[in-house]
């Protein structure tokens, strides 16, 4: 029976578990998932310092000073100042003690060891103590997939390791007498092999490490040897092709001598029908189709979120809603998932069809930005009503 894209998303993400964090070193948790919450653990800066190239003194009216010294970024004045002085300071460096403002130095003249100021006011061009962030105060949660600002935050914060969730390890596997790689002369009746590069490259898109893909023969020995070693190096299996019934469909068959228990085959989807999921002691098996727009199309839907889930980030961060600028018609008894173009306007996200969108239409995927979730029913997607999409970039 076939089952909804919901159905099947969450099945498969009721057999995705985070798999144990990683500590790692700063420099190499761009990209990673953050597997515990972070406190500043002093306050940011640390001390008062100066906004500006110039001159800390005491706040007061205008007055020519006397300069008594400088503190400069990484050495601090020595010295306390009195009020009717003034210390030559850079920007970033430490307030003196006993200062309370700066003057910047293009508002300053200064001759012969004194300056001339300006009214001041205090607190003029002084950054405080903890005025980014206070110690105790949370700066970022568990589950914030690691940016340059992040890492930024944590340096400052002085975070020379971080818990991460793990990169789950992904097994990719092509099905098929038929195929070739890239690069080998076609002979009649050969298929380049498209899946196992396209399939690895969302997995590793989608944070995975993702094993060498290699193309497994319609044989059922080497089927079920292919699989065997897959399920003991990775987390997660993708099996492109063979999890149909023919007489050359090994898949299935070999999956269940595994010990592989089956949880769903055949969603409610075009293109992708025939989609297989099932699980092992922890391992996640996708039997996705052989048709390259529905192997890239399944994956999308049901192989990401379970790699998201198992990396501790969020499976759905993917999801929303765009205006259709054409009408995209529905199928009467299939939900629809149509590639698409995006684009940015003032009431949201837009989207269009790429170009044609049969499942052997490999093509439709250049320059597609999204796909748009049509659900079945009858007549069509009006052009400016809301439809929900999936965001690929």
């Amino acid at each position: 029976m076939l089952i909804s894209i919901a159905e099947a998303r969450e099945l498969v993400l009721a057999e995705s578990r985070p798999l144990p964090a990683d500590q790692v070193r700063l420099a190499d948790a761009l990209g990673r998932v953050l597997a515990e919450d972070v406190s500043a653990g002093e306050d940011l800066p640390p001390f008062d310092s100066s906004a500006m190239d110039g001159f800390a003194l005491v706040a007061g009216p205008a007055a020519e000073l006397p300069i008594v010294g400088e503190s400069r970024a990484g050495h601090p004045a020595e010295r306390v100042l009195e009020a009717g002085e003034a210390i030559r300071i850079s920007t970033g460096a430490a307030l003196p003690s006993g200062a309370d403002a700066v003057v910047p130095v293009e508002r300053v003249e200064a001759t012969d060891g004194h300056v001339t100021v300006p009214d001041t006011r205090a607190g003029a061009n002084v950054r405080r103590a903890g005025e980014d962030m206070r110690a105790g105060e949370p700066v970022i949660a568990a589950g914030t997939e690691l940016g340059p600002g992040e890492l930024g935050v944590l340096a400052a914060l002085g975070r020379a390791q971080v818990r991460v969730g793990a990169m789950p390890r992904v097994a990719v596997l092509v099905t098929g007498d038929e195929l070739v790689e890239p690069g080998q002369p076609l002979e009649p009746g050969q298929i380049r092999n498209s899946n196992g590069y396209a399939v690895a490259a969302q997995a590793a898109r989608a944070g995975a490490r993702v094993l060498p893909a290699r193309i497994v023969r319609d044989d059922r020995t080497a089927t079920e040897a292919a699989l065997a070693e897959a399920l003991a190096q990775a987390d997660v299996v993708c099996v492109s092709g063979g999890v149909s019934v023919g007489p050359h469909d090994h898949v299935k068959p070999a999956l269940a001598a595994l010990g592989v228990e089956e949880r769903f085959w055949g969603v409610r989807l075009k293109p992708g029908k025939p989609t297989w999921f099932g699980a092992r002691g922890g391992k996640l098996v996708f039997g996705l189709p052989g048709n390259p727009v529905s192997a890239m199309v399944t994956f999308h839907l049901f192989a990401r979120p379970a790699l998201r889930r198992l990396a501790g980030a969020d499976p759905d961060d993917a999801r929303t809603r765009a205006v259709a600028d054409v009408a995209l018609a529905r199928s009467p008894d299939r939900d629809q998932v149509v590639r698409c173009r995006l684009t940015l306007r003032e009431d949201g996200w837009h989207v269009e069809p790429t170009k044609a969108q049969g499942s052997h239409v490999l093509s439709s995927m250049l320059d597609a930005q999204a796909f748009a979730l049509v659900a079945a029913g009858e007549g069509a997607i009006a052009a400016g009503e809301r439809v929900d999409i999936e965001l690929l970039r």
